[in-house]
């Protein structure tokens, strides 16, 4: 991964400051840039391996930033920096298409952790054994990475599939948010653990019609189940 291009997109000069100091250290080159409309002009041209987006920017928000290059067509990886809570939805809703979110302020080695996480992905695509995987009407194809319900196809996110595989390979076990974050995300360093609770959450509405839903076991994690035809529908 040395070498590789991070697209820092802050107006805050201390988070630029140490963030780059962060990303160098392992071997990264960084490119700050401080508003939205140079950022889009510098992924156009710089083509990063990953861009760090700011929600409030000048000129253009994080959002619209993040949209425009969705809507260009560009997947390049995307790690969200949000002040405020209330924006994670949506960060995290499919229209935007960001990858992966932190909230401010944040731990600098979490950051590194959710950056190389996210690249590995890109690299590898976790293919896992092959083998499609049926939970009554869902079916998960890791090769084409493709979910089906019944007979409709999921609109996944590549984080969204991978959380969803990695419940359905071992159904009724209970994982913690930590093992999540291990296992679907490839994290080794835990900290914010709320984005598998929204990731969950747009799972869920996703998996509404079919008879496989992903339980809350409360205060250890959660896990995937399939209900059997016998309620009323």
């Amino acid at each position: 991964m040395s070498a590789e291009l991070i697209l820092l997109v802050d107006d805050e000069p201390s988070i630029i400051q140490l963030a780059r100091m962060y990303f160098e250290r392992e071997g990264f080159r960084v490119q700050d840039i401080s508003d939205g409309e140079s950022a889009l002009e510098a992924a156009a041209k710089q083509r990063p391996a990953l861009i760090v987006l700011d929600v409030m920017l000048p000129k253009l928000d994080g959002f619209e930033v993040c949209r425009k290059l969705r809507a260009s067509g560009d997947q390049t990886p995307i790690i969200m920096l949000t002040a405020r809570d209330e924006d994670i939805d949506k960060i995290l809703g499919l229209e935007l298409g960001a990858d992966d979110y932190l909230t401010k302020p944040f731990n600098p080695r979490e950051l590194i952790a959710r950056v190389k996480a996210i690249l590995r992905r890109g690299d590898n695509k976790k293919q896992a054994d092959g083998k499609t995987v049926h939970r009554g009407d869902l079916t998960i194809d890791p090769v084409t990475r493709e979910a089906r319900l019944a007979s409709r196809t999921l609109d996944l996110r590549t984080q969204e599939f991978d959380l969803l595989l990695t419940l359905a390979e071992q159904p009724s076990r209970v994982f913690t948010r930590e093992q999540l974050l291990q296992l679907a995300w490839g994290f080794d360093f835990y900290g914010q653990t709320r984005t598998v609770d929204v990731h969950i959450a747009h799972l869920r509405k996703k998996l509404n019609g079919g008879n496989v839903k992903i339980e809350t076991v409360t205060g250890v994690g959660y896990k995937l189940i399939t209900e059997h035809a016998t309620r009323n529908t």
